[in-house]
């Protein structure tokens, strides 16, 4: 896993990019180490198209508000270099990274896929193995996991993306490196394959456990200090 993740969520226009609609706002929040480091990125955009009324309704962000806002071109710079080589962190990643993709294409006609750049975890299909058969969206997981998610009346990029952080670090319960059974998270690679990147830690109640401790004898001691001898090593006081 990198050092650097960005947690990342995406609000649009509408659901298809085949059908025109663009991303409106992006945000992000920076994990170093698996901290939140504060240094987060914020943006609204001028989609310079209409948003529909579905959309309107899931994040409440209106084409009045957005008509003052920058285009995608004048702030695609300054975001490729803040996600650049980082592992990104998205709840339904297919979504947002096939927008994400589709504007820099739209920028620049010869960038590829911004798998390229930057590892990508789905944090949905990492809640559907650990979870399976049970919904995983972001309110579920908040009270799953029992994370604060009270100010998430409308979706917002930034505000989804801190939540999920947090939703994030929680599944991922402290581990940042071993892979474990079959819980492990998937990530894009650098052509867009999945590779394995994080496990999940299966939680184990200890309070009820009746742990027996037991110490070694003299006689084992002594055996054992006697087969050490045989090896040449030291043995035990």
């Amino acid at each position: 896993m990198a050092d650097r993740q960005i947690v990342l969520d995406t609000e649009t226009t509408g659901l298809e990019t085949k059908d025109g609609h663009r991303i409106i706002e992006i945000g992000c929040v920076e994990l170093m180490n698996r901290r939140l480091t504060g240094n987060n990125y914020h943006v609204y955009i001028n989609p310079e198209r209409a948003i529909d009324e579905e959309a309107l309704a899931v994040h409440g962000i209106s084409n009045e508000f957005l008509q003052d806002k920058p285009v995608f071109a004048q702030i695609a710079s300054e975001f490729y270099h803040y996600i650049k080589g980082a592992e990104l962190v998205i709840h339904n990643a297919a979504f947002d990274i096939k927008f994400i993709d589709h504007e820099f294409k739209l920028y620049d006609r010869v960038f590829d896929k911004i798998s390229n750049d930057c590892a990508v975890v789905d944090s949905l299909a990492l809640a559907r193995r650990i979870h399976p058969g049970q919904k995983n969206n972001l309110d579920v997981l908040c009270r799953r996991y029992d994370i604060d998610n009270s100010k998430r009346e409308l979706h917002g990029a930034l505000l989804d993306a801190e939540i999920l952080a947090e939703v994030y670090l929680a599944m991922t319960g402290g581990q940042t490196s071993l892979s474990l059974d079959q819980n492990s998270d998937q990530a894009f690679g650098e052509h867009g394959q999945m590779q394995t990147q994080v496990a999940a830690i299966r939680r184990i109640d200890r309070a009820n456990l009746n742990l027996v401790v037991s110490s070694a004898s003299a006689e084992d001691i002594l055996n054992h200090n006697e087969y050490l001898k045989a090896l040449g090593r030291e043995g035990w006081e």
